[in-house]
């Protein structure tokens, strides 16, 4: 969704027009790299954007990036690119090098190895574009530099810079000249504050030794993550500013909002099948559902145009998205706007980031910091579900994605709930923190029927209840995979604790409106429990772990720690063989945090054991310097789950 060019770049790079070899590009290449872990692919020695806004509007970027190759892996990391809006913008001057280890230059140009391609795979008639310099396979030790020079005129007064991505970065360095009298304010995110050298109307951030950033489980995204520098800029006072200036987030919904305007108006067509999907639902809320559950079907296809003059942010026509029965985000979530429209039911728009709940930071109030468009509906009090969101200006919301097809009207999917989003209302638009739905909202409950023999074989059956966003990744699980690759997924959910386990009578049951999945299936598994010194046998009564998406091996975390919210329970009755008797039982008990509570049992009854095991999140973000408490708590639960039972024969 997001139109920008600057917001777009994933490695900013200069430009100087010259004959030869610059010699900074010889100056950069030598100089020294502090020794790394083997694992760090390769190091940033510069990262320099150097942008000049004219009083006209115009804005002139030059780039110089020097990446230097550290191992294999790395070889894959000797590029850079522009981004670029084509028919608007101008890339000039791209320049790349190769300085091998022994000193040799390798120059490359547009016949080899720079290169002009659309900047997305998923998108029709993308108008951005990348100019990219590619070194193909490069030496280990080597530096590839790289120059560029792009002119072009921003919808907004703003920009921003990443000083980091994953490498490691030893000088990166963000240089903005303006017109006289013209002043500049920032705000920088994932990092202390950054004083700028200030020249006149000249301003430079920036930063030096940043240490590599590993991509961990649990971890937000390196934009919601990495130090990044937010920059608004305007004239004198009195001076018309070229671009607009957004100094609040109403002046940024007012922008938005405008940009959207008319777009909603339903044809007759439209309306009319509007009201056909809505004439049987008697309640605000059904009505509601069906137009979503009908919006949800419509393909997902990205079509970018018009981005230098805001096409990026403003939706397709309602119209020609039903027609074509295909939109990206903001057409699906405009669309349904004027669909519910039609059917006397008022909405707006709403932007937010998809993928990291972490990302969007109030502080600056800039459309550059969403990629995603959903929807807020305006409900009465008769409507009642865990997305409603209260807002003073606008009243009672109903907050849905369109967009995500397996997450049905009243829940949101996880990377969205609590995250900051922006309201298109025009003057009343605000910026809000979603809905963040409680654990028992999301979750699963489990229960195993067991047999165990004197050999060992055991024998179950699973039944497993998911609710909320656990139903969806059930959902997601028998949607996106063929056959075979979800018997293997299940295969290898069920072989890590029930070895060599034979999967059979696989039944799902879905029941999308209410957002629940149910899964049936049964196992055999010949060696289950081990017979030893052939008087004890030793098995595991969890059986099934609980399929946690974190490990947490490591001692330490770089990066903070993303939890959601959910529950999950889990029963399991083992029938135990006829002549044995219970020697040794796991210890059980019950953990405690601020962020996550566990508790157990195991008990005998009747002819065999019962297990109990409950555990539950909250919607929390651990620093790493909090980490080792976390570390503990997930590791006691891993450990419960290997704990075994000894039965002696009588």
């Amino acid at each position: 969704m997001r139109a920008a060019p600057f917001a777009l770049l994933f490695a900013p790079v200069l430009m100087m027009a010259s004959t030869g070899v610059p010699s900074w590009v010889q100056e950069v290449a030598s100089r020294s790299v502090p020794k790394y872990e083997g694992k760090v692919p390769a190091a940033v020695l510069l990262d320099e954007q150097h942008v000049t806004v004219e009083a006209t509007g115009k804005v002139t970027i030059d780039y110089r990036k020097a990446i230097k190759v550290l191992n294999r892996e790395g070889r894959d990391e000797a590029e850079a690119a522009i981004a670029y809006l084509t028919g608007s913008d101008k890339v000039r001057d791209v320049h790349a090098w190769l300085v091998a280890p022994n000193g040799f230059i390798k120059t490359y140009s547009a016949k080899d190895g720079i290169y002009d391609v659309s900047a997305a795979d998923d998108s029709l008639y993308d108008e951005v574009r990348l100019r990219l310099a590619r070194a193909n396979n490069p030496e280990i030790g080597a530096v590839f530099v790289f120059e560029g020079h792009l002119e072009s005129r921003p919808l907004v007064s703003q920009d921003d810079f990443a000083f980091q991505e994953r490498f490691p970065s030893l000088d990166a360095r963000y240089i903005l000249m303006l017109p006289a009298g013209w002043t500049a304010r920032a705000v920088v995110f994932n990092h202390g504050p950054i004083s700028p050298i200030v020249d006149g109307s000249t301003y430079t951030w920036e930063l030096k030794d940043l240490p590599y950033r590993e991509r961990e489980p649990g971890a937000p995204s390196v934009y919601g993550s990495a130090p990044r520098l937010a920059v608004d800029y305007s004239p004198p006072q009195g001076v018309a500013a070229p671009a607009p200036c957004l100094h609040n987030w109403q002046d940024a919904s007012r922008y938005l909002t405008n940009l959207s305007a008319g777009q909603d108006e339903a044809s007759d067509q439209l309306a009319a099948k509007a009201r056909e999907l809505t004439a049987s639902r008697a309640s605000e809320y059904e009505k509601i559902q069906a137009i979503g559950h009908y919006v949800q079907k419509i393909k997902y296809i990205s079509i970018q145009m018009n981005l230098a003059k805001g096409g990026g942010y403003k939706p397709h026509t309602a119209s020609s998205v039903f027609i074509k029965q295909y939109g990206d985000c903001k057409d699906k979530a405009n669309l349904m706007r004027a669909m519910l429209r039609a059917t006397n039911i008022p909405s707006y728009l709403v932007v937010i980031y998809s993928g990291d709940r972490t990302a969007v930071k109030e502080e600056w109030a800039s459309p550059e910091q969403f990629n995603h468009a959903i929807i807020g509906v305006r409900v009465s009090d008769s409507t009642q579900a865990p997305t409603v969101l209260e807002v003073p200006s606008l009243g009672r919301l109903l907050i849905f994605d369109p967009t995500d097809d397996r997450t049905p009207v009243g829940d949101l999917p996880f990377y969205l709930q609590g995250s900051f989003a922006l309201i298109e209302a025009g003057d009343k638009g605000t910026l809000v923190r979603m809905p963040a739905l409680p654990p028992e909202a999301s979750g699963a409950e489990v229960s195993v029927e067991a047999t165990l023999s004197s050999s060992g074989e055991l024998k179950a059956a699973l039944d497993q209840n998911t609710v909320g966003q656990s139903a969806v990744r059930e959902r997601a699980t028998f949607s996106d995979l063929k056959p075979e690759e979800r018997q293997k997924k299940l295969e290898r959910w069920i072989d890590r604790m029930a070895k060599s386990a034979a999967i059979s009578n696989v039944t799902p049951e879905d029941d999308f409106e209410h957002n629940r999945f149910h899964l049936h299936l049964e196992f055999s598994a010949g060696n289950y429990g081990q017979v030893m010194q052939g008087r004890m046998l030793v098995f595991k009564p969890a059986v099934v772990d609980r399929g946690s998406r974190f490990y947490f091996q490591d001692e330490k975390r770089t990066e903070p720690l993303v939890l959601d919210a959910e529950t999950y329970h889990k029963r399991v009755h083992i029938k135990l063989p006829e002549g044995f008797s219970v020697d040794e039982m796991p210890n059980c008990g019950k953990l405690t945090t601020s962020f996550g509570e566990f508790s157990c049992t195991v008990k005998q009854d009747e002819g065999g054991l019962v297990l109990t095991q409950e555990f539950k999140t909250q919607a929390v973000t651990i620093a790493p310097e909090e980490y080792a408490p976390a570390r503990k708590f997930f590791n006691s639960i891993a450990g419960f789950e290997e704990q075994p039972v000894v039965l002696v024969k009588n």
